[in-house]
């Protein structure tokens, strides 16, 4: 896992832009601020589907860009992001839980046609992306 950070800008009457100092070219937009991490997730995931893997800088040298700082004056936000590559494998877990809890993950996995891997996944992923 890894912690990017993107900045984030809003036009007045326009959807949240997202850009990734650390990976020119990627870029996402969102059109409500609770759906800035899972676009700049997908905007991330695509990316890596043909690029290399870059290293993510800490959020203090890309708040030194001269870049960075002049998005920041014209109105500009941080937002640190972190990003979890699928390498596409799948791996087989023995887990342990709660009974009652394993019956209400399968009925809900069932209802959104989905199997209890993939609902455990999908629920994994939001919790550890945050959104």
């Amino acid at each position: 896992m890894q912690y990017f950070t993107a900045v984030v800008h809003k036009e007045v009457g326009s959807a949240y832009g997202l850009t990734f100092p650390d990976i020119p070219g990627c870029f996402a937009a969102a059109d409500d601020w609770s759906e800035i991490s899972a676009k700049a997730t997908e905007a991330l995931d695509l990316w890596f589907e043909d690029a290399e893997e870059v290293a993510a800088s800490p959020v203090d040298a890309i708040q030194a860009r001269a870049d960075v700082q002049e998005a920041l004056a014209s109105g500009a936000s941080l937002m640190t992001l972190s990003y979890v590559p699928s390498d596409g494998k799948l791996e087989r877990v023995n887990i342990s839980m709660d009974r009652g809890l394993l019956r209400a993950i399968d009925a809900t996995a069932s209802a959104r046609g989905m199997t209890r891997s993939a609902f455990l996944a999908a629920v994994a992923r939001r919790e550890i992306a945050g959104f």
